[in-house]
């Protein structure tokens, strides 16, 4: 069945941060004259966040948290963790990269991400997003410039369910009005986006830039693996399934 709709990730797919996060908050807190390692607080804010993540999964939607609170309460802990002590400074920090995180000031559109949007529009397609991204995501996708190639952006936090769940492709799906055989997913997650959007009878293709396990392990045909976004257009074209 001829492909109509393309589905996309985002955080690393399409954006990346400009600096690693560490890096951005020891910024932050040199604001304020606290002096943090930048490893430290790289360190800190995975620990935090796996842990968050754990125990309150998909921003604690459903256990009366929202979003912005449960990144506040990441950010802060990733700055106690780190030894700051100054909880009059912590939350002021923890609000001012809240902030900033939603607006292009830090996320930078990876290369050859504008070429493979307009390129696939030049295919008559179809598009929109499917991100495990908070609410902010519309306004980061506006900043970016992005924004005017997707007809809607799924994310975790309005569907109330995250990938690899097949309810969020399904709700996409049907936002689109297509079946799972008209469709493919894009993204840089084995599990996330390649298998997930596989099972539910889409087609999908993997970003892989050389981390994690290699595609060869996982038995992802060479004809789903782009090393950039913009080589997934001769991909389409060549070899659509």
């Amino acid at each position: 069945m001829k492909l109509k709709f393309l589905t996309w990730d985002v955080k690393d797919t399409l954006l990346r941060t400009r600096l690693p996060v560490g890096q951005q908050y020891h910024a932050e807190a040199m604001k304020r004259g606290l002096r943090v390692d930048p490893a430290a607080l790289e360190a800190s804010f995975r620990q935090a966040y796996r842990t968050h993540s754990h125990l309150f999964p998909n921003y604690g939607l459903t256990q009366g948290l929202s979003s912005r609170q449960w990144w506040l309460d990441v950010v802060s802990q990733s700055f106690r963790l780190s030894g700051v002590a100054d909880d009059q400074s912590i939350l002021p920090m923890a609000e001012n990269l809240y902030r900033d995180f939603s607006t292009a000031s830090n996320w930078e559109v990876l290369p050859g991400a504008r070429e493979a949007l307009a390129g696939c529009r030049s295919l008559g397609l179809r598009m929109a997003v499917i991100s495990n991204f908070d609410r902010r995501l519309d306004e980061v996708l506006r900043c970016c410039d992005l924004h005017g190639h997707f007809e809607f952006v799924v994310t975790s936090e309005s569907a109330g369910i995250a990938k690899p769940h097949p309810g969020i492709f399904h709700k996409a799906l049907s936002l689109a009005k297509v079946e799972p055989s008209e469709a493919a997913h894009v993204g840089d997650d084995y599990v996330n986006d390649y298998r997930a959007a596989r099972d539910v009878g889409m087609q999908s293709y993997l970003i892989w830039t050389g981390r994690g396990t290699r595609p060869e392990e996982q038995d992802i045909p060479s004809k789903h693996l782009i090393r950039s976004p913009d080589q997934l257009i001769s991909r389409l074209k060549n070899s659509p399934k």
